[in-house]
């Protein structure tokens, strides 16, 4: 098969009344999710739209969205999620870059990404790197027919939505949550079923379950099979407290992008807690690390380019491959170790530091609910860390002791000077640091 939608039509044919779709509005069938999207083709062809048409699709975490999402490819045209929020002057400028730009042939989805540099960027996905994506993941994780997946997150991003995919190919069952607001609804899509319920979380969301349903969720320790986590760095305290609360579970931390696709995972419940360990690459992908440090992913799942900027594209595609702007590693089991960013890293007279490890420090201090660490320029010290951080409701954090700790931890000029307790700190949508927003 070629596409997802002819997975979703050929399961349709040997299970129709086998669940394909769960919402708010109650269960889809295969047969009726697949009537869905024959009809919403349909409707669009009736419309004169053309092969190659690309439509936004508003992101309304339903039946709805799936419908249109895949009613889109089923007519040929590109889909192009959006957030649902999306301001409408916004919509108009990414239908008129859309309209105007040289789409190739092949091209499923135009995923809108603003990545660490706050560029928006229109990144074109093939159904051929969809369905690389789906049977990385379907085989590296265990997806099988009766894998009821708990989707919560935004299925205009690739973090939610590529769990469509595998779900599909195996003729499995999605639940679409509208997010994380209502924890005791994502408890009881859990358990639903004993022993295949499995699902992505990003670590706010962990680390706010942790706090704050940790014994819900050892409960519901039978019924879970797998939870996979990503796009932000997952500290090793959090990564542990998950381990003892599920120790049967496996739990998968994942490298992927918009622009690289589904590449590496690592069960970290295997006896190996280890921060940044992203595991070995998927049978669809290739990885290696430039002289400059950088991770390179190269095989079927990477994109086809950023929409209307070739230049763009150059600058990180070559000869197969994507440079990405992640610093790691290869260690001695073939896994992939991230280290940072290369625009993260804060320069001290010389010194280089990754704030990712002063943050993984952070987080296995006693009370510590989020932080981040930047670099500023002080009237006292000059150029010097400084770490912002936000304790767990009813914890005291003493700031000398914390100091104490990260001095025992990391060489002293990683060791920040100047500390802030405060309510928050600021995330992206998909969980990651929003550093961009502190800066200076």
């Amino acid at each position: 098969m070629t596409s997802i939608e002819e997975c979703l039509f050929a399961h349709a044919e040997t299970t129709p009344d086998k669940p394909a779709l769960i919402d708010h509005e109650g269960t889809l069938s295969y047969r009726q999710l697949a009537g869905a999207v024959r009809t919403e083709a349909q409707r669009l062809k009736s419309q004169g739209l053309c092969e190659g048409d690309a439509i936004l699709i508003r992101d309304t975490r339903d039946r709805h969205f799936v419908t249109a999402y895949l009613g889109a490819h089923a007519a040929s045209c590109v889909s192009v999620p959006i957030e649902d929020g999306t301001p409408e002057a916004t919509e108009e400028e990414l239908r008129a870059l859309c309209s105007h730009a040289d789409i190739p042939p092949g091209t499923a989805d135009v995923l809108f990404t603003t990545g660490t540099t706050g560029q928006r960027k229109g990144v074109m996905v093939s159904h051929r790197a969809i369905m690389a994506d789906a049977s990385n993941l379907m085989e590296a994780q265990g997806f099988r027919e009766d894998t009821i997946f708990v989707v919560n997150g935004p299925l205009s991003h690739i973090g939610s939505l590529s769990k469509l995919y595998p779900v599909l190919l195996a003729g499995a069952t999605v639940v679409i949550l509208p997010g994380m607001t209502d924890m005791g609804a994502f408890f009881d899509a859990l358990s639903s079923d004993r022993r295949r319920a499995a699902t992505f979380l990003v670590p706010a969301s962990i680390r706010m379950l942790l706090q704050f349903g940790s014994a819900r969720l050892a409960a519901l320790a039978p019924c879970i099979d797998f939870i996979e986590t990503g796009a932000a760095p997952l500290s090793g305290a959090d990564m542990e407290a998950l381990c003892r609360l599920l120790p049967e579970t496996r739990l998968y931390n994942t490298y992927a992008s918009t622009e690289t696709g589904i590449i590496a995972t690592f069960n970290f419940n295997e006896g190996e807690p280890l921060p940044g360990c992203l595991g070995q690459p998927m049978s669809r992908s290739q990885l290696r690390i430039t002289d400059e440090g950088h991770v390179a992913c190269a095989g079927e799942t990477l994109m086809t380019g950023y929409i209307g900027d070739e230049k763009l594209t150059r600058e990180v595609m070559h000869d197969g491959w994507i440079v990405t702007s992640d610093l790691g590693r290869i260690d001695e089991k073939g896994r992939l170790r991230l280290e940072g960013r290369a625009g993260d890293t804060i320069n001290l007279g010389g010194y280089k530091v990754a704030p990712t490890e002063v943050e993984e420090a952070v987080m296995d201090f006693e009370g510590i609910a989020d932080c981040i660490c930047l670099g500023i320029d002080s009237p006292i010290f000059g150029r010097c860390l400084r770490l912002l951080y936000s304790v767990k409701n009813g914890s005291h954090t003493d700031s000398r002791a914390l100091a104490r700790h990260l001095a025992s931890r990391l060489a002293p000029y990683k060791v920040p000077r100047v500390y802030e307790q405060v309510d928050s700190i600021r995330r992206t949508f998909n969980g990651k640091l929003d550093r961009k927003s502190y800066e200076q």
